[in-house]
């Protein structure tokens, strides 16, 4: 049986709660067919959340990862195509740090594709009912460095690994001082996310999905 590990990120930027530990949370322990979950929670600050991540990989020895992060202000689940080599950050993470221009892994790939069926996650997600595409940035700040960190180890240490990330709105809590944000209820985006994980363990990749479908 496949073991499929979930991350979510703790809050930060001044939040109360972080949906995407939310809704993580909701798996632990959990089975579903054809695979196990194992779900951690990792910290809003930059570096140590790679290092967390690595001795989860070791502890948990996954056959697939799918970190899930907080983008506020989108509207759908956004399933990250690509991770970029910067982190540029507008904001502290939870321990002060603020770099601005850095490279994650100084003279690594300036990019790395997600290891996921990105294309097939987004149509079966939408297929549920639930809003969803592929997103081409993740940003600069803690999500895309924990995004590219990932995406490093598989490619350095972890090859049996498939991993990538999944950006998810706000919860509606979240937007009762901002009603013009948009926001998810946490029941879909939990759906959502479990059918991410499904998907990602029947298919390696966008083509063994298709099977003449276009995504």
């Amino acid at each position: 049986m496949s073991r499929v590990l979930l991350t979510g990120f703790d809050p930060f930027g001044g939040e109360a709660i972080n949906p995407a530990w939310e809704a993580v949370s909701h798996f632990h322990l959990k089975m579903y067919e054809g695979f196990e979950v194992e779900v951690r929670q990792i910290p809003t600050v930059f570096k140590k959340s790679i290092y967390a991540l690595r001795q989860m990989l070791l502890d948990v020895k996954p056959d697939v990862v799918i970190c899930i992060g907080q983008a506020g202000g989108r509207s759908d689940i956004a399933v990250e195509r690509v991770a970029i080599n910067i982190d540029d950050a507008r904001i502290p993470d939870n321990e002060g740090n603020q770099p601005i221009d850095e490279q994650i892994v100084v003279d690594g790939p300036a990019a790395y594709w997600s290891s996921l069926p990105v294309k097939a996650i987004a149509a079966h997600i939408r297929q549920a009912g639930i809003p969803a595409s592929v997103s081409q940035s993740a940003g600069t700040f803690v999500c895309n460095h924990l995004f590219y960190g990932l995406q490093h180890m598989i490619a350095t240490e972890f090859a049996n690994i498939r991993g990538g990330f999944i950006h998810i709105p706000y919860l509606p809590v979240q937007t009762v001082a901002r009603p013009q944000l948009p926001s998810m209820s946490l029941d879909v985006m939990v759906k959502a996310i479990e059918i991410a994980a499904s998907i990602s363990v029947q298919y390696d990749s966008d083509i063994a999905a298709a099977d003449g479908q276009l995504y």
